[in-house]
Order: C-alpha cells, then structure tokens, then sequence
C-alpha cells in the first residue's frame, strides 16, 4: 500500500487542488509532483506570472500565498506503476472534513479526469463550491501540450 502526504493548507484557502495519489518519484523523494516531468509547478507559478522555484518549501509557501491549498483523494492505495489507472483498493482522505472546516474553499481543481472519478466514488459535491476537471499534469497525458495544459488551468482563477 502506498500513502499520500498530509495536505498543504495555509488559512482561508479559497482552491483546493486534489491529485489522485503521489507516484513513485514524489513518494521516493516525499514532494507533491515530484518528477520532474510533471507540468504541475510549472503551471501553477505560471498562472500567478511568476518564475518556478526549485526548493520544495518555497513552492509550499507559494500555494498557501496565493490561497491554494493541495491534497489527494486517496489516503491508501495499491498500485504498481505511477499510472493513475493503476491504482486499487484505495482508501480515501478526509476530503468532506477538510472542506467543512474550511468554508473559504469555493473551487476544487481535480489534476485529471481519475482524480474526479475517484472523489465522485467517495464523496457528495458541495453545493457552495464550482468543480473544475482539468487537464491532468502528469507526463503520461502526453497528447496535450504545455500550453494547452496551461490554458485549460487558468479556470481555477476565474
């Protein structure tokens, strides 16, 4: 069984921003999309028009400043490859608590469509809170470019 990480939260998120489960480079080096191939960095400091930092603790301090708070839908899960398809026998994260506790968060961005399949599996949407399915960030979902990607991202700030 693999683990997810504890989420980043700063206060009054208003995004929350839900993966589906850390894969093998980001458990390896215990870093939220931690391959380097993942576009996830880079299009999160892209759309507030700033550079990428490369230190792990400035990118955290980059979501929590910017009201973005991260987290995954599982909590526990099977899976022999970093491939969302991949993944069995999960066990979800507290997601409902989370969001009741923090009444500020008014989007949820799902990185990928199995992200929302897997919340839709475990939890009722909010009815206070716009859902986004964006394009997943992983470099598996290869048939999209950096910039549509990008694009596709910049609803979350609407």
């Amino acid at each position: 069984m693999e683990k997810s990480f504890d989420p980043i939260l700063g206060v009054q998120p208003k995004v929350l921003i839900l993966g589906s489960l850390p894969g093998k480079e980001s458990l390896r080096i215990q870093q939220y999309y931690g391959n380097v191939r993942n576009a996830f960095w880079k299009i999160l400091f892209s759309l507030f028009d700033e550079e990428l930092e490369g230190n792990y603790t400035a990118k955290k301090e980059f979501l929590i400043k910017n009201k973005i708070a991260l987290w995954d839908v599982c909590r526990l899960a099977e899976r022999k490859s970093s491939l969302d398809s991949d993944i069995k026998n999960e066990l979800p994260n507290s997601i409902e608590n989370l969001i009741k506790s923090n009444p500020s968060i008014k989007i949820i961005g799902f990185n990928g469509r199995k992200t929302e399949q897997l919340y839709d599996k475990y939890f009722n949407r909010f009815e206070e809170v716009s859902y986004y399915t964006l394009l997943s960030t992983s470099p598996a979902n290869a048939r999209y470019s950096f910039e549509e990607k990008l694009n596709n991202w910049k609803s979350i700030l609407k």
